[in-house]
């Protein structure tokens, strides 16, 4: 195997950085000092977490092999060194965003503020609404552009403390820990746009006038598709290092900026962090402005300018050499977002072909995935990075699904004989053509596409107002004659308005972003506002000329909800593949920070995923009580989870109340409804309580009455009963 190369070897690479930030350095990798990880047996020095795009271990195709069995080197290190849970879950919308920021914060969106991605919309005063994109830097208000802004909270927002403030930031734990904490194309972590207006990124962290608030404006305003327009996107956005208490790796960095978090519980003054590979590069290369990729290469801009290649240019290889280069530099716990394989990437990022399962190109990525990730676990084992010491966690944010023709030849694997269609693409629906012309409604909204749309009716009435009801109910009869198959479809699987929002954990402490309704189609059509006519056709897939988008997701497909999440380090079990723990997003971060001994300055709504973890990594309280404590986190998560009982049994009640009544009665919505909200009520009282046990249990070691316990799992208990016979009429 080719050797990594290095701006400098290796030897005197270490040397140089361990003599000017003051480290130690262990089998060859500088080692931050200070970093104080506290894991029961003091054994974890790292951690490396990777969040793929839409990366599947189950088959899309029952005859080809799934993402995840196209990269063994990957999941073999996972099933032969610690646990593979297969019943892992999203939350809804089921986003990259969304997907991403709950992994972060262990909290479901309606506390860590974006239930809606990857954009979104937001009324506005005049009842019209504007469209925000849920990808900003983590302190980025909604409306960053408008003076005033019309929407001036935070973008990630929480309600815990009463009132609308700034969800509190992932890497604060580690960082107060003297831990830096490296980030590489990681949602709301690092810069996400070069904005020089009043609430700019360039402006808010390097100030205006700065020479790279400068560079941004005259970057800006470049030609489109030229090198200066491409230059400060590659010089400040996607890579970003969060520094230790102390100053880690900025101490003496003239490019490090304050890290600013205003509303952190317990306040953060004093933090400093790098944005940007132009100041990323050199502090962890030794002084070069360039890092390379796992195969050697120059990671860049499609002008050959060294740094940020754009967020859909994240090949496993460029991920992971930015991640193994942070780890040999000091950075002990890196994050890293690898883009998906199933759409072909050029050097700028995605240039929008979509494969479908067994293409060649689609099997041909996967087989560079895998030779990246054989490549990183040998380079990390060299630098002495190893399943000892480092605790590795690898996920996907989301699962998809599969729109496009039957495989042809048939019975094709993709890896003994490729596959082809003659047709790939999402079912594109004009949502107010189809509406105008097939149901009667003319009635002004707007909408974020999707497969599942959220629909904002102009001058925001009500939920229960006619135009609203009669808004629902022709959706609920909305139906569409597939391309593909020539059946009719009823396109509308469920309906949810703020009620069922509620119960979904999407009404966010933002009162602006909430949806009139939510519209979960049938997974193959994509729905956007369009014209009220059907001049043009306003159901379509677009021609084989423009295979672009074929992989849905957003809604409550099994598919699309069940995810995978592999874990390896001290602590955890070698399990192999574990099919039957049911958990989801949020479980990560409590069972992270559990194992690393952190705490954070919240109650997550995750639980630590104990049955995986080993006697010694969790707190003695789970083996004393494993069985009724397991018993609790199961029945916690039926309860509370998106994907959980309580939420589905509600959908389903939620969408025969919203579909109900004929204009004159609305008796059938109205006792649905109040019956909806008051089951949400008493779920959110027993499942607070339940999540307080589970945390004192993880973190404080705290005893808990087996009479406390059992109480709370039959109040639960009735509760799932009476919203199951609710949901069945």
């Amino acid at each position: 195997m080719k050797k990594h190369p290095r701006s400098v070897p290796l030897a005197a690479a270490v040397a140089l950085i361990a003599g000017v930030l003051g480290v130690t350095t262990t089998a060859g990798v500088a080692t931050a000092a200070g970093c104080e990880l506290k894991s029961s047996g003091g054994d974890i020095e790292h951690v490396i977490s990777i969040i793929f795009d839409n990366t599947h271990f189950l088959r899309d195709d029952p005859n080809v092999p799934s993402d995840l069995e196209q990269m063994p080197h990957l999941l073999n290190f996972i099933k032969d060194n610690g646990t593979l849970l297969t019943n892992d879950h999203t939350i809804l919308i089921s986003h990259t965003a969304g997907g991403i920021l709950t992994y972060l914060t262990g909290m479901y969106p309606d506390r860590h503020g974006l239930s809606v991605t990857n954009s979104y919309r937001y009324f506005k005063a005049d009842g019209t609404t504007a469209s925000s994109s849920a990808f900003k830097y983590w302190t980025d208000l909604v409306d960053d552009t408008g003076i005033p802004p019309a929407d001036p909270l935070p973008n990630m927002v929480t309600g815990d403390s009463g009132i609308p403030k700034n969800t509190p930031a992932p890497w604060v734990p580690y960082t107060r820990a003297g831990c830096d904490y490296g980030a590489v194309a990681l949602a709301n972590v690092v810069l996400e746009n070069t904005g020089t207006g009043p609430n700019g990124d360039m402006t808010k962290v390097f100030g205006e006038g700065s020479p790279e608030w400068n560079e941004a404006v005259t970057s800006n305003a470049a030609p489109p598709n030229t090198a200066a327009r491409q230059l400060a996107q590659t010089d400040f956005v996607g890579i970003g290092i969060h520094c230790a208490a102390g100053g880690g790796i900025c101490t003496g960095d003239t490019n490090a900026r304050p890290d600013n978090l205003p509303d952190e519980p317990g306040g953060y003054a004093g933090f400093q962090a790098l944005f940007g590979a132009k100041y990323v590069n050199p502090a962890i290369t030794g002084g070069s402005a360039v890092v390379n990729d796992l195969d050697g290469h120059a990671i860049g801009d499609q002008f050959g300018q060294p740094g940020f290649p754009g967020f859909d240019g994240l090949f496993a290889s460029t991920t992971l050499g930015y991640v193994a280069q942070m780890q040999e530099h000091g950075i002990p716990v890196t994050y890293g977002y690898i883009s998906d394989a199933h759409d072909s990437h050029g050097v700028s990022g995605e240039i929008h072909i979509a494969r479908g399962p067994g293409e060649a190109p689609y099997v041909d990525q996967l087989a560079s995935y895998d030779r990246a990730f054989q490549a990183f676990f040998d380079r990390l084992a060299a630098d002495g990075i190893t399943k000892d010491n480092t605790l590795f966690l690898f996920t996907e944010e989301e699962g998809d699904h599969f729109v496009g023709s039957a495989p042809s030849p048939a019975g094709c694997d993709g890896v003994t004989q490729a596959c082809s269609y003659s047709q790939i693409g999402e079912i594109n629906m004009n949502l107010a053509g189809q509406l105008a012309t097939q149901q009667g409604i003319t009635t002004p909204f707007t909408v974020h596409a999707d497969m599942a749309p959220t629909i904002y009716i102009t001058g925001r009435p009500g939920r229960t107002e006619p135009v609203t009801r009669n808004f629902a109910r022709a959706l609920g009869r909305l139906t569409a004659v597939s391309p593909y198959t020539g059946a009719t479809d009823d396109v509308t699987v469920a309906l949810a308005d703020p009620v069922e929002m509620r119960a979904l954990h999407m009404i966010t402490a933002d009162q602006q972003r909430t949806p009139t309704l939510t519209m979960f189609a049938d997974p193959d059509y994509f729905l956007f506002a369009g014209a009220p006519n059907c001049s043009l056709p306003c159901v379509f897939v677009p021609p084989p000329s423009n295979f672009t988008f074929a992989w849905n997701h957003g809604s409550i497909e099994p598919e699309i909800a069940t995810t995978w999440l592999g874990m390896v380090g001290p602590g955890v079990l070698n399990l192999g593949q574990d099919d039957t723990t049911w958990v989801d997003h949020t479980d990560v971060r409590p069972t992270t920070l559990s194992l690393v001994g952190l705490e954070d300055s919240y109650i997550h709504d995750g639980r630590v995923i104990f049955e995986v973890l080993s006697s010694g990594a969790v707190s003695p309280a789970f083996s004393v009580r494993s069985r009724k404590l397991g018993r609790l986190a199961d029945v916690y998560k039926d309860l509370n989870a998106p994907f959980g009982q309580f939420s589905l049994d509600t959908l389903v009640a939620s969408t025969r109340a919203l579909e109900s009544g004929d204009g004159t009665d609305d008796s059938t919505y109205s006792s649905i409804e109040n019956e909806i909200s008051s089951l949400t009520s008493q779920r959110e009282a027993v499942a607070v309580q339940m999540r307080a046990i589970l945390e004192d249990v993880a973190f404080r070691d705290k005893p808990v009455e087996s009479s406390q316990v059992m109480s709370l799992v039959n109040q639960a208990l009735r509760i799932l009963k009476q919203a199951h016979a609710l949901a069945m009429g």
